[in-house]
């Protein structure tokens, strides 16, 4: 029941947003918001455990995130390539902070300097600017909502 909420409350979202390009155009704002906040968030935390568990989960809930817009049929086509380059991205800089898939693991001591580098990275012009208006503002809500 709750999903089925949810989901209407996300259609009736999306059918009030979607034209409204001056709202709209303040999602890649909120996706950096919610990058420069996980940044915020560890720099804060003084325990390096707990630093690799919330960059692990802000980097866990935007690949959610862009896997659920991914499957979305009113993502078109040309944000296809972008998302998979963010997800990528995204999967990259988790790996390098767990060190897997052959990376060398983040020390403890660096993970400040690392989020911020994550920070840099995602906000870059390639990375976010060229997912379209619509795409940027699915991956907000989805972000909303886990």
């Amino acid at each position: 029941m709750k999903k089925t909420i949810l989901s209407f409350l996300f259609l009736g979202l999306m059918t009030f947003a979607l034209p409204l390009q001056a709202q709209s155009a303040d999602a890649h704002e909120k996706l950096k918001k919610h990058i420069n906040e996980m940044v915020e968030q560890v720099q804060e935390e003084s325990d390096v455990q707990q630093k690799r568990v919330m960059l692990n989960k802000s980097l866990d809930d935007l690949i959610k995130a862009v896997d659920r817009v991914e499957s979305n049929k009113m993502v078109p086509d040309s944000d296809k390539k972008a998302l998979a380059d963010f997800k990528e991205s995204l999967t990259d800089r988790k790996n390098e902070l767990n060190g897997t898939n052959g990376y060398a693991k983040v020390p403890g001591n660096q993970l400040n300097d690392y989020a911020n580098f994550i920070q840099q990275e995602m906000e870059q012009a390639d990375k976010v600017v060229t997912l379209s208006l619509t795409t940027a503002l699915l991956i907000v809500l989805i972000l909303l909502l886990l």
